[in-house]
């Protein structure tokens, strides 16, 4: 699929995920650093914040948020999405890199 034929939601995802790396500064190594589930609890508290009707969106406390509360930036519910899209790529990225990883030591030993 070449990007000409990916949808706008696709292309959002990708673009959120590039935003993250070069104006967030979450590159890959910092992600890598995130070993325990926090992008994917991110995620999922992006995708369930989503849900919510405007008037609830600002005052969610969500349980599974990993990190302060200051880093949860709720928005529209498109966009939240987005951002838990992009998380979700970053943690299958991470754990692609980390079989990758174990897999040459594993060749290597």
């Amino acid at each position: 699929m070449s990007a000409g034929d990916m949808t706008k939601a696709a292309q959002d995802v990708l673009s959120e995920r590039a935003r993250q790396i070069s104006v967030e500064g979450w590159t890959p190594e910092h992600d890598d650093e995130h070993d325990d589930g926090q992008m994917a609890l991110a995620a999922a508290t992006f995708a369930c914040a989503s849900t919510f009707s405007d008037d609830d969106r600002p005052h969610i406390e969500p349980d599974f948020w990993p990190w302060d509360r200051s880093w949860l930036k709720l928005t529209t519910p498109r966009r939240d999405l987005v951002k838990a899209g992009a998380l979700i790529l970053a943690e299958i990225e991470r754990l692609d890199r980390a079989e990758a990883r174990a897999n040459a030591a594993e060749a290597s030993a």
